[in-house]
């Protein structure tokens, strides 16, 4: 029997509601993991990050900051966060609007000094 939603939208049976997610998107985690194995002291941070970043709803630079504090911004939207106490960093480009993010670079202090972060 049809009746009436909450929101006053006739109830067939059929109608189907989609809610946009807020969640981020990460691409690709095989960067991180492929990173790790290597470089075995930054796994459980890198997959902190991730877990974190996953569940996070960041529509603003300013939320980020206020989770990561030491988080520094780039133009193009890049970020900048230190992994295990600035040991690494890792470069990722953010679309707010779509809810993506993607991974430009992770490595050691010393590779990140020979790369043009705003470009990677």
């Amino acid at each position: 029997m049809a009746g009436v939603s909450k929101n006053n939208i006739p109830d067939s049976g059929t109608f189907l509601s989609f809610e946009k997610t807020q969640r981020l998107r990460i691409i690709a985690k095989k960067i991180l993991r492929d990173f790790w194995e290597v470089h075995s002291d930054s796994e459980q941070q890198l997959k902190a990050w991730y877990q974190e970043t996953l569940k996070a709803e960041w529509t603003t630079p300013s939320q980020i900051k206020k989770e990561y504090p030491s988080a520094s911004f780039l133009a193009d939207n890049r970020i900048i966060f230190n992994i295990k106490g600035n040991h690494y960093r890792l470069i990722v480009k953010i679309s707010y609007d779509y809810q993506m993010i993607w991974i430009r670079f992770i490595g050691t202090h010393a590779a990140y000094d020979k790369i043009n972060a705003n470009t990677i």
